[in-house]
């Protein structure tokens, strides 16, 4: 009897797609696509604030706490550990800053603001992996546990100084600096107004002036997180703990101890977003209730992101930029990213139907056409809906991207050692 194999078909190496194409060149085909959109769309409807300086400006420090509140969840989940606590971290991480800020400069507000998130991270350590609480009743217990206690913190220690229990004293911030002289050069090429180029300038200029010091840092995080996770032993551990623990362990991995350092860093990463708030220059402090919902934003991103940094950047990038361009522009500048999108909603649905893909290109086509409805029907975004605007493109992004997801294996799985005996 002859029996037919199967062929072996190697996986696509590292840093390439299915198709072979190397990962940065598929990124970078998809941001010149997204800046081309946004230069349309600024050209047709005059909304000269969607690729201004000053929006991408904004953008910048809008994404910093979804980016390391989304690398906080990366590295929890990537050992398994599912974290809907980023955002009681995170509130960790606002009043830890302010109050190490307060009475030491910015870079204590740093130091204070990770080690207040990695406690939290700490606590959820603790029950999840120590006692097998379900990761989700832990997770929304740190994020009330984070409100309570800094709640109470705040009305014993800020407000004999501020005079009001919901915020702190005002807190010193860093320095901005700007690329020179590339960061001139771009602001004279943006002044021009001309097409294409000056939307570009605009763009880039954000991106090379008005930084600080966590700006770096945090952009920083995500080669490193990549090359952590990806390119050492301890990463590979720490993954192999999330894909299967009891092989891991019966490799003679402590699985305990990289879970507990996964989740921790997991903290410190989200309480550092918080203390990107409280040094945002617009606020610079501690204000209860500053984080609104970043945290689980954050995890969107993460999950938008398929669990990698690359994808988290981008899913950052692109809420940072929708909270950046209702804040700077409001309902107008929001209304005309409805025709943004049903042009991006086009290529998409001729993108498909270059690959015979007849379904997902109807789609894509109706999702444009309603969109560009609502934008012919409606001459402005009411303001009480723009400022939701982060929200509801979360609820898209996630909507879209829950078709190629893939989580690590036992993600949320209880653990207990000795299981592979």
């Amino acid at each position: 009897m002859t029996t037919t194999s199967t062929p072996l078909v190697a996986p696509p190496a590292a840093g390439q797609t299915r198709r072979g194409l190397p990962r940065w060149i598929v990124a970078a085909g998809i941001v010149a696509v997204g800046i081309g959109v946004l230069t349309l769309t600024t050209t047709l409807t005059g909304q000269v604030q969607l690729t201004s300086r000053g929006t991408t400006q904004a953008a910048v420090l809008l994404l910093l706490p979804i980016l390391l509140a989304g690398l906080g969840g990366l590295w929890s989940e990537r050992s398994g550990i599912i974290n809907i606590g980023l955002e009681g971290m995170m509130i960790l991480g606002t009043w830890g800053a302010a109050w190490a800020g307060y009475q030491w400069g910015p870079w204590a507000a740093v130091i204070g603001g990770t080690i207040f998130g990695a406690l939290g991270g700490l606590l959820h350590a603790i029950a999840t992996v120590t006692f097998n609480v379900n990761h989700i009743v832990s997770g929304v217990a740190i994020t009330l546990l984070g409100m309570g206690v800094t709640k109470y913190l705040s009305t014993l220690l800020f407000f004999p100084v501020s005079h009001n229990p919901r915020q702190s004293p005002h807190v010193e911030g860093f320095q901005t600096f700007s690329v020179q002289p590339l960061a001139d050069w771009l602001a004279q090429l943006e002044s021009q107004q001309r097409v294409l180029l000056s939307d570009i300038a605009g763009i880039l200029g954000g991106l090379v002036s008005g930084l600080t010091p966590l700006v770096i840092v945090a952009f920083a995080l995500v080669p490193i997180s990549y090359f952590v996770l990806w390119r050492t032993r301890f990463g590979l551990r720490l993954r192999s703990c999330g894909e299967n623990p009891v092989a891991a362990e019966s490799l003679g991995v402590n699985v305990f101890r990289y879970k507990y350092a996964a989740v921790i860093i997991s903290g410190g990463l989200a309480g550092l977003g918080g203390a990107a708030l409280t040094l945002n220059p617009g606020q610079l402090g501690y204000l209860e209730g500053q984080t609104g919902g970043r945290g689980y934003i954050g995890l969107a991103a993460m999950i938008f992101g398929n669990w990698r940094p690359g994808g988290l950047l981008a899913g950052s990038a692109l809420f940072g930029y929708v909270d950046g361009v209702q804040l700077r522009a409001g309902g107008e500048a929001v209304h005309a990213l409805l025709y943004g999108t049903s042009i991006l909603a086009l290529i998409i649905a001729v993108l498909w139907v270059a690959r015979r893909r007849w379904m997902p290109a109807l789609f894509a086509l109706g999702a444009g056409a309603v969109v560009y409805g609502v934008y012919m029907v409606i001459p402005e975004v009411p303001r009480e809906f723009a400022s939701y605007a982060p929200q509801l493109v979360t609820l898209l992004v996630l909507a879209v991207a829950s078709q190629r997801l893939r989580p690590p294996a036992a993600i949320g799985v209880e653990y207990r050692r000795g299981e592979g005996d």
